[in-house]
């Protein structure tokens, strides 16, 4: 039994697919393959089923495949010991960050980081909060920025800071003028949402969950309309589509000819941005220094977290 076959089958687990998985580790299948059945044979058992379409794992290769993936990260942990023991932020960090945040914080961070620790790298991964958790869980990612609330997925997590959320209107727009506006207001409104799966959708219905609803009732959402981007979703309502609510980081410092940013009155819906790593994972220097690193950003509006 080597590190390499238990590398093999957790990325076929991951991949539930022999080809992919092999693309992924960077071999050829027959070469994944023949080591898979190999460690089979070893163990005297199926670890995968085959089907025509998919494979799955079975009941004892989910075992399996857990107590490899926590062999590797003890061989990873190994190594990163030693090089502790000569730069404790040598090597390259694996970073993931939703897609909410990434275009907002990324560019300021990647500077940031590169002239604090340009001996730690970022390899960045920007993904939806439930495949960043995925990643995270099998390794593939170091950490993540994400935003609460996820499943607890016995991680560990730190606070970032606490970003308010903002309304976007055309131009145009009666609110246009506005110096706050209520989210009951909103309720009149053609609403544009992100599409399933952003976790930011989900803020949004949070702060008013009649844009659930589709509702062609007066007293509530006409129309929704979903878009792929926060982004896709600001030139569809400067083209005059509907009014959309977006995270204060993704406000431009430039006004905008088109669009209007509006703060919301008290209480003022936010999110809470956080770092979350496994407890396992070693380099507790590399966290605090990437954690440093995002304090170091200008996050006008935003309240930072140190807890």
């Amino acid at each position: 039994m080597t590190l390499t076959e238990l590398r093999y089958i957790v990325a076929v687990a991951r991949e539930k697919h022999f080809g992919r998985a092999a693309e992924a580790c960077f071999v050829s299948q027959p070469t994944l393959s023949v080591a898979i059945k190999k460690l089979e044979e070893e163990l005297d058992l199926k670890i995968f089923e085959r089907g025509a379409s998919e494979v799955s794992v079975t009941a004892l290769g989910e075992e399996i495949v857990r107590q490899a993936q926590m062999v590797i990260e003890q061989a990873a942990a190994i190594k990163e010991i030693a090089k502790r023991g000569k730069d404790p932020l040598a090597g390259a960090l694996r970073l993931g960050i939703i897609y909410t945040i990434g275009p907002y914080l990324l560019p300021q961070l990647v500077r940031s980081v590169i002239e604090r620790y340009p001996q730690m790298p970022l390899m960045l991964q920007e993904n939806f909060t439930v495949k960043l958790l995925e990643m995270l869980r099998t390794g593939e990612l170091d950490c993540a920025i994400m935003a609460e609330p996820f499943p607890d997925t016995g991680l560990a997590v730190a606070p970032l800071y606490d970003e308010p959320f903002v309304v976007a209107v055309p131009a145009n727009h009666p609110l246009a003028a506005r110096e706050s506006i209520s989210s009951e207001e909103l309720k009149r409104e053609t609403m544009l949402l992100l599409g399933t799966g952003h976790c930011f959708r989900d803020h949004v219905l949070e702060v008013c969950p009649e844009f659930a609803r589709f509702s062609s009732d007066a007293e509530g959402i006409r129309k929704s309309f979903e878009g792929s981007s926060l982004e896709t979703i600001k030139h569809m309502v400067a083209s005059g589509m509907g009014v959309t609510v977006v995270p204060l980081l993704s406000v431009p410092k430039e006004a905008s000819p088109h669009l209007r940013y509006i703060p919301f009155q008290a209480p003022v819906p936010s999110r809470r941005v956080v770092l979350a790593w496994r407890r396992t994972f070693t380099r507790y220097e590399a966290i605090a220094a990437l954690r440093n690193a995002v304090y170091a950003c200008e996050l006008p509006g935003m309240e930072r977290l140190s807890g």
